[in-house]
């Protein structure tokens, strides 16, 4: 029987620096700041001419920069992760739920680092059990699938030893594109829905 043993990889942040971004939010007499929790690297990663098969809509092209108005937050993972992969997705869950309406200006993107094992179909159903309408973003093609991870700064490895056992590591960080196709935050594995959500409040508010 195929085991696959699962190794999360985190992602140094010796280049990141901290978004200093404060916005201030007035209700009555009172107010309080808001600061982005993300991280922005510089330059930010232009990831607008890459694209991948979305399996949830035909595996038409999916080109990497959000819709007018929206903000895209892309994830690179597998549905037989047994910890990182769904306590993001739950995270992101969360965080739009608590963003109410606004949520209809956010999309989620999931891109397969095990295509292999991950059909379209099974990809589709699992990215979409969290955020219904969720794009599922498959290749089999192994260069254009690191091509699209590396200009991301997102990292992954797929080995199966010598007894079968799969072997499958891989960062874990959520990656917020705008309409231009840029990066502009990057959440590391671990951030919780609520400050994800401010994130997000933020963003749509400037958007």
């Amino acid at each position: 029987m195929t085991r696959t043993r699962h190794r999360f990889r985190a992602v140094g942040f010796s280049a990141l620096t901290i978004a200093l971004v404060a916005v201030t939010a007035s209700c009555g007499a009172s107010k309080e700041a808001k600061v982005i929790s993300g991280y922005q690297l510089s330059p930010p990663p232009e990831v607008g001419a890459l694209s991948l098969p979305d399996a949830s809509a035909g595996d038409t092209d999916f080109t990497f920069a959000a819709q007018t108005g929206h903000f895209m937050v892309v994830y690179f993972g597998y549905t037989q992760c047994p910890d990182v992969c769904p306590t993001t997705l739950a995270e992101v869950k969360k965080a739009l739920q608590h963003i109410g309406d606004k949520a209809a200006d956010v999309d989620l993107a999931m891109v397969t680092i095990d295509p292999n094992r991950d059909s379209g179909d099974l990809l589709t159903r699992y990215v979409q059990s969290f955020v219904p309408g969720s794009h599922a973003l498959r290749t089999e093609d192994a260069e254009r699938l690191q091509s699209v991870a590396t200009g991301f700064g997102a990292s992954y490895s797929v080995t199966t030893g010598a007894t079968g056992d799969i072997e499958v590591s891989h960062s874990g960080n959520l990656y917020v594109v705008d309409t231009t196709g840029t990066v502009v935050l990057e959440w590391p594995f671990g951030l919780k829905a609520d400050a994800i959500a401010t994130d997000l409040e933020i963003l749509l508010g400037k958007a």
